[in-house]
């Protein structure tokens, strides 16, 4: 069962986010989880693409994958570097709302909050779910760093290069599960202040959380849940330590969503 933990302030979040003795090698309490933030507590971790087919039909649509990426690399092209290799073709789809079988995650639990209570007024309660990536890595078999695409070729394939988004598409053996965390390069000024990383997996059958319980991660996972009546309170201190749309997403939009939450 995934563990939950009720937080009431951005203080009780950071509190439950830092390890309770020092790293016996840095002498440090950094935190070594990545953590996402959902506006609803109740939501699974459904991919993009796994919405795509409607709330009555969840993955109803994977099939249109490869389909959906190729036509964003068709139409994207006089918007995107010609330098862009295949993968980074899928983080930046990814990046700006094309459905893909990437999950968003953020280094900062403060991140993760902020797009948790971006609608303070909306009701319910929120969630910061936070990954242990590392347990991830290690039962399947990678590195404990953060991946880099050169490093899925390596471990996934022979390293010469052919293991592609195509190739995990259409080509991937069934029965050989994986689940991974990579790191994209900075595209941009956005993937940069979000402190950005993305999950994926080769299954789109099921959600993120249910192919973990599958290979008995669940422990990975925790929720951290925002109760609704703490929700403007948490809100309002994200604003006064400057977690907000100016910050994440440094351009002309961040700022115009920032004014737009603010005075609603």
């Amino acid at each position: 069962m995934i563990p939950d933990v009720a937080v009431a302030s951005l203080g009780d979040l950071v509190d439950q986010v830092t390890p309770r003795e020092p790293d016996p090698v840095s002498g440090r309490r950094r935190d070594t989880g990545v953590y996402r933030g959902m506006a609803e507590a109740s939501r699974t971790l459904l991919t993009s693409l796994d919405r795509l087919g409607g709330a009555a039909q969840p993955h109803g649509k994977r099939g249109l994958e490869a389909h959906i990426l190729r036509n964003f690399a068709r139409h994207s092209r006089p918007h995107v570097a010609s330098s862009l290799d295949e993968w980074e073709l899928l983080f930046q789809a990814q990046h700006h709302g094309v459905p893909t079988r990437l999950l968003d995650w953020s280094y900062s639990p403060l991140v993760a909050a902020h797009f948790a209570t971006t609608r303070p007024a909306d009701g319910g309660d929120r969630v910061v779910w936070r990954l242990d990536w590392r347990a991830v890595h290690r039962r399947f078999g990678f590195p404990e760093l953060a991946l880099f695409t050169r490093d899925l070729d390596a471990t996934l394939a022979d390293g010469s290069g052919a293991f592609t988004p195509w190739e995990l598409f259409e080509k991937w053996p069934e029965g050989r599960d994986f689940a991974c965390m990579v790191e994209p390069p900075s595209l941009d000024a956005r993937i940069v202040a979000q402190s950005a990383v993305f999950t994926f997996m080769n299954d789109t059958t099921c959600s993120f959380e249910g192919f973990l319980a599958r290979h008995g991660l669940e422990q990975a996972l925790t929720r951290f849940v925002i109760p609704a009546d703490a929700v403007g309170y948490v809100r309002d201190q994200l604003d006064l330590v400057g977690m907000d749309e100016r910050r994440l997403f440094p351009d002309l939009d961040g700022v115009a969503q920032n004014l737009r939450r603010y005075y609603s």
